[in-house]
């Protein structure tokens, strides 16, 4: 085995990589990919486990538990994210590329493809993990596990394929000495493959037979399309030379793929119902076209508007009116007329326009005209455009914390969004009654709402989940039924009337509220006020499902 002082090439890639602004700018993910390099370049890649990252990478106590915190999961999904996004643009050219394979948390330092691989050394040493080899690695991991009547450990990623760069990782031929060793490898795999298969098929026969589930521990449905970074669209229009992290780990590019209009741009300040304002300091302004290439599928698309010119408090004055235009889509109608001011309920305010069933026109483009209708001219903020499914949205979960969950069934719940007003806190003690304690030890608590954008034309499930951690015998607050009172009202119209979440489910026991149907308003929110009646209304998490979602 290598010394540790031998690996001066890798090294020199770890610290370039860890002084880019994307790694610079996410602590907890440059703290992971320090803490794996540092134990590969000892040599104890074999201790880099997620009970070990999360004791020594992330602090936690010495009774974590992976099944109730995901921590090291999400991290090491936004690492291998952050990773394929840097070799694909500012890293592309680097003799060593790292990689974080799924399925396991050790880096691999492989050499570019056109890069000649020089005879000896720490160079030559860490070149011996091909990704060809460290898939064969997995499939025989899987199948020892299923040989063994083991479930094979749950990963973040689908599909289970080590993320890493078109084009840029080396498959060297492996030596001749161990080509029997890597067939009785592939041997294997076929195995894993068959076993895998197998456990498809009679998932699906199982689910035709459903059995009872209380609906408090039962699974909520809809897992969103496998997708990787180079199938996701974020542009901040009007933005030049800029990159953007935004609060839930995504990247945000600059300005490009447009025709015509004004880059412009305003001075900070905040945006209601965004964790993100530098999305809406930038815009494009005027009429104007964008021709944005895309993959073959269905998407998503979604609108980001924020009225910082115009309106009250703003440097233009004016107000509702005073800037009106319509969006055209693959020269058909996509909003014949907006008005982001009234549409978003006032000036300096988040108004995100979501459509479904998008898709490239023949040429592989999709085609976006922004044209004015008044004296004052078309403008927008950001576009986004994510896979989906045909004739739906993708699933909107959210956590009332200030970082993402993975759950067990490998479900994302997005940090905190779309409110306003309230107040965050964590909770840590057990709560029965569920088996993803995480959803139910953090809450939003206060007089607050919830304006979540979805598309028009669409009817949602959505289920709240709630769980009493204040009041109760032993609690900080004593007492019980009566302590919390509190109504849910969702456009209007109210769905809970002084709920009382103790007088249901008693103290540290989750409780599922879940109401079908529900159509958003006439500018495409559904909005959700939770008005206290005797102490703090508080939710802990908010699932949304389209119900065309299958």
């Amino acid at each position: 085995m290598q010394g540790e002082n031998g690996f001066h090439a890798e090294r020199a890639e770890l610290d370039a990589v860890l002084s880019y602004g994307v790694f610079a700018r996410s602590p907890s993910v440059a703290q992971m990919l320090r803490y794996v390099c540092e134990m590969h370049f000892r040599g104890q890649a074999h201790e880099i486990k997620e009970y070990n990252i999360a004791i020594e990478a992330f602090g936690r106590a010495a009774d974590f538990d992976q099944t109730r915190d995901s921590i090291v999961r999400v991290e090491a999904h936004r690492l291998r994210k952050r990773l394929q996004e840097y070799y694909q643009g500012a890293g592309a050219q680097h003799e060593f590329q790292i990689l974080i394979p799924s399925g396991s948390y050790a880096p691999h330092f492989v050499r570019r493809a056109d890069t000649p691989v020089a005879g000896g050394g720490a160079a030559a040493a860490v070149n011996t993990s091909p990704a060809s080899i460290e898939i064969s690695d997995d499939a025989e991991s899987a199948a020892s596990d299923a040989a063994a009547g083991a479930a094979p450990p749950p990963t973040e990623d689908l599909p289970a394929t080590p993320a890493r760069p078109a084009d840029s990782v080396a498959v060297a031929p492996p030596p001749a000495g161990n080509i029997w060793r890597l067939r009785g490898r592939y041997a294997l795999a076929a195995i894993a493959l068959a076993v895998l298969m197998s456990s498809f098929f009679w998932a699906r026969s199982a689910h035709k037979r459903p059995e009872a589930i209380p609906p408090a521990v039962k699974a909520s449905s809809g897992a969103e399309p496998a997708v990787s970074p180079e199938d996701e669209v974020r542009i901040l229009a009007g933005a030049a030379n800029t990159k953007l992290v935004d609060h839930y780990g995504n990247t945000w590019l600059s300005d490009r793929y447009f025709q015509g209009g004004t880059p412009m741009s305003v001075p900070p300040r905040p945006i209601f119902y965004s964790q993100d304002p530098a999305i809406f300091y930038h815009f494009r302004r005027g009429d104007f076209t964008y021709d944005i290439p895309l993959k073959k599928g269905c998407y998503e698309l979604r609108l980001y508007f924020a009225e910082t010119v115009f309106g009250e408090n703003n440097v233009a004055g004016g107000g509702e009116t005073t800037r009106v235009f319509r969006l055209q889509y693959n020269g058909r109608k996509l909003l014949p007329f907006l008005d982001v001011t009234a549409d978003a309920g006032g000036t300096n305010t988040a108004d995100i326009k979501v459509f479904r069933d998008i898709w490239p026109a023949e040429d592989g483009m999709l085609h976006l005209a922004f044209q004015s209708l008044n004296s004052e001219v078309a403008f927008v903020n950001a576009i986004e455009i994510l896979p989906s499914r045909p004739g739906a949205i993708r699933p909107i979960r959210i956590l009332a914390r200030d970082s993402s969950f993975v759950d067990q069934s490998n479900r994302l719940w997005s940090a905190d969004r779309y409110f306003h007003n309230g107040v965050l806190v964590q909770r840590h003690e057990p709560v029965a009654n569920t088996n993803e304690e995480s959803l139910y030890q953090n809450e939003r608590f206060g007089n607050f709402t919830y304006a979540i954008p979805v598309a028009q034309n669409g009817r949602y499930t959505v289920t709240f989940e709630f769980c009493e951690a204040w009041f109760g015998e032993g609690r900080p607050a004593g007492g019980g039924v009566g302590e919390r009172l509190f109504d849910v009202s969702f456009n209007g119209r109210l769905l809970l009337k002084n709920f009382d979440i103790f007088k249901e489910a008693g103290s540290l026991r989750a409780l599922d509220k879940t109401f079908k149907w529900l159509e958003p308003n006439a500018q495409g929110k559904l909005l959700f006020t939770f008005t206290p009646t005797r102490n703090y209304a508080m939710v802990d998490a908010i699932e949304v499902l389209d119900e065309a979602w299958k």
